[in-house]
């Protein structure tokens, strides 16, 4: 088998051979791992006739191939459609206001630079595309902001970890609502919450949110229905459902039990559906409404819930990759009589996601009006499970054979596996990108802004055969222009700003294209410095959001007490050598960011214990940097020693299942809190003031 002819397919199918690691040194993926990934992009290499096979697939979908359903454009730039079209070719342009526009390509065969932002159709030849003419930039914190030179602030918090009485053991809508009133009246303008993705109903003990099995829809387990429907009618399917000692336990508890609370959320959820389905409902025709709304989507989202706990009914696997061949297909004959036999199980699923996504409306709506210029700022994971809803129903679109994760890094020394499928560029392209813009749309649908993880995903990501460890991975290349295109028009049609978590191993040039799009970057104190050397306040990037940390780092008392240290030793996830290793690092740059943080003679002058004033100074501290916003997490506003998540363990670490301490419409009034609301308020001005 010739190795130069088996990265010639590599390359022909997207996939980088060689590539540059996190410390600067090239790399060359090895024949055995490029032969296991271009198996799961559906390209067989095992063999020299394997290969030349592929080749010549591709070589046929190349000549045969017309004109892609959706091309992209900057407003006000010429298209080349040389490649299918002849110079001077008429055409007709139908626009999204109702006119029409008649012209000929140039003699180059360019597109003319006609249309307005929007989605526009070409007429050519018999052809009729769609044309996605983008503006410039996405909608950013400037507009929002109605400000040159933007300095606000904002929270993060982890949805599920708020607490209010009655919520079941876990966060909800209800608790978001009131907790975003809240920090808007303290002068918060955006809040920043972990993904709410759709889970998989049938199996309660999947709940990392970066894990969805489906980014199109929502995880009804945060629906809070008393908010929709009425506290009554809530307080009387609990009694029916005799539901109150199980709430009130799960609610008592320091660690959330997600597959106890989410058994008691499904009764509860269950029953008040029986009585809403039973009669006329005033609501009726909202529900209906959202249903229809929904369309194709919403419904193979909820037949896919039926049939998964169908399956599970069977003794089935609940990973529809396994199940009969039958049910693979969402379009086919077994799944539409399926859905003619199971009409109320299905009803029953898009009555929950109609609960969640109202809820989820009400909470925007409670944010902008307590004063937020941003208000929610969702949080879009980088991919979804492909044994879920969205990898069985767009499976020409998805990637059900890869998993994405990360190459060896500063971040993680190993690499990492998420579990996650991810988009085929291919796949994407074939179908006119649809499913990377409905999944847009549905997130952008009730947020001020969209926090997107992993934003190099838009142009590379890190693709491992399922089954393989990290390392044994390759790059696959996404079409970054024509995605950052949608995402601009897409961001302008809702209003609503773009943040990319760009930490890790980052392309060369990347940085340069989000900030040319008006997307955020995101700098976290704790890589800020060189060698524990910090950052001055000044030197900060004004194209990036500051903040003290995130879900998958320690927090700020954590780190500062070296609670992440002592955790991954006592999990053996480190051993003794790097332990001291990284103590004796720790204290170095513990002493680094004293040094920095006492350049500021307002710091260190309070009656407060060492870690106390430094996370003091370092909330003022990126409160006088540059950044257009700086996000405070609720765990260091608190001073919290856990953090949300551990990354490279799953049952050793309670990820995801921390609470925060009170309710949450008095957790602001937290003495510790409220000081460094204050504190990081009062620093924003000075900023601005200082850079006007």
């Amino acid at each position: 088998m010739s190795n130069e002819l088996l990265q010639r397919l590599a390359t022909r199918a997207g996939l980088s051979v060689d590539w540059v690691d996190a410390n600067g040194r090239p790399q060359t993926v090895s024949s055995n791992v490029l032969c296991k990934v271009l198996d799961g992009l559906g390209y067989p290499a095992d063999s020299a006739e394997d290969i030349e096979c592929s080749l010549q697939r591709l070589d046929d979908a190349e000549k045969q191939r017309a004109a892609p359903p959706l091309l992209t454009v900057d407003y006000g730039q010429t298209l080349d459609l040389s490649a299918w079209f002849a110079p001077n070719t008429a055409f007709v342009l139908e626009l999204e206001d109702g006119g029409t526009l008649d012209a000929v390509l140039t003699d180059t065969a360019q597109l003319p630079a006609l249309a307005a932002v929007g989605y526009q159709q070409l007429i050519i030849e018999g052809q009729r595309l769609t044309l996605a003419v983008a503006p410039k930039t996405c909608y950013s914190i400037a507009m929002a902001t109605e400000s040159a030179r933007p300095r606000v602030w904002g929270l993060t918090v982890q949805l599920y970890a708020l607490r209010r009485q009655g919520d079941g053991g876990f966060g909800d809508t209800q608790a978001l609502e009131v907790f975003v009133r809240a920090a808007g009246e303290r002068g918060a303008d955006a809040v920043a919450i972990s993904p709410m993705h759709a889970m998989f109903a049938s199996d309660p003990h999947r709940y990392s949110p970066y894990s969805p099995s489906s980014r199109l829809f929502l995880n009804s387990l945060y629906a809070a229905p008393g908010a929709l429907l009425g506290e009554r009618d809530v307080r009387m399917a609990i009694e029916q459902t005799q539901l109150a000692d199980e709430f009130e336990r799960l609610e008592a508890l320091s660690l959330i039990d997600w597959p106890a609370a989410a058994a008691a959320k499904w009764t509860l959820l269950h029953a008040l559906f029986e009585s809403f389905n039973n009669g006329s409902h005033p609501l009726s025709e909202d529900f209906a409404s959202f249903c229809d709304s929904g369309g194709e989507a919403l419904e193979n989202h909820c037949r896919f819930e039926a049939l998964q706990a169908e399956c599970v009914d069977r003794g089935m696997s609940l990973d529809w990759r396994e199940w009969p061949e039958e049910f693979k297909d969402p379009e086919g004959t077994a799944i539409a009589e399926f859905a003619q036999q199971h009409p109320e199980q299905i009803r029953f699923h898009a009555f929950t996601q109609w609960l969640i996504a109202r809820g989820l409306e009400r909470a925007q709506v409670a944010a902008r009006s307590s004063g937020m210029r941003v208000g929610l700022i969702a949080d879009l994971a980088v991919g979804a499970d492909g044994a879920g809803s969205q990898a069985w129903s767009r499976q020409d679109e998805l990637l059900s054979s890869l998993t994405v994760g990360a190459p060896p890094d500063v971040l993680n020394r190993s690499g990492q596996s998420w579990g996650i499928s991810a988009f085929s560029p291919d796949g994407l392209k074939r179908n006119g990108f649809r499913a990377f813009i409905e999944m847009l749309r549905a997130n952008f649908a009730h947020a001020g802004g969209l926090r997107i993880d992993h934003v190099m995903g838009l142009q590379r990501l890190w693709v491992v055969p399922v089954g393989s460890p990290p390392s044994e991975g390759a790059y696959l290349n996404y079409p970054l222009d024509d995605m950052l295109r949608l995402l601009a028009l897409e961001s302008w049609r809702y209003k609503a700003v773009v943040l990319g978590e760009d930490l890790g191993t980052v392309p060369e040039g990347m940085h340069d294209k989000l900030s040319a799009r008006a997307i955020l970057g995101m700098r976290v104190l704790l890589f800020e410095q060189d060698n524990a050397h910090f950052k001055p306040v000044l030197k900060w990037s004004d194209e990036a959001l500051a903040t003290t940390s995130t879900h998958d780092l320690p927090t700020l008392t954590g780190w500062w007490n070296e609670v992440d240290i002592d955790c991954s030793r006592e999990l053996g996830l480190i051993d003794e050598y790097t332990e001291q290793q990284a103590r004796g690092n720790r204290q170095r740059e513990r002493e680094g960011l004293h040094h920095a943080l006492r350049q500021d003679h307002a710091n260190f002058r309070d009656r407060l214990s060492e870690c106390e004033q430094v996370i003091d100074a370092s909330v003022r501290y990126l409160g006088h940097t540059r950044a257009p916003l700086v996000l405070l997490p609720m765990e260091d506003a608190l001073g919290i020693h856990e953090q949300a998540n551990l990354p490279g363990t799953t049952d050793s670490h309670p990820n995801w299942r921390r609470r925060l301490p009170g309710d949450s419409a008095k957790l602001l009034d937290d003495e510790t809190a409220a000081r460094r609301l204050e504190l990081l308020s009062q620093s924003r001005l000075q900023a601005t003031e200082r850079d006007q």
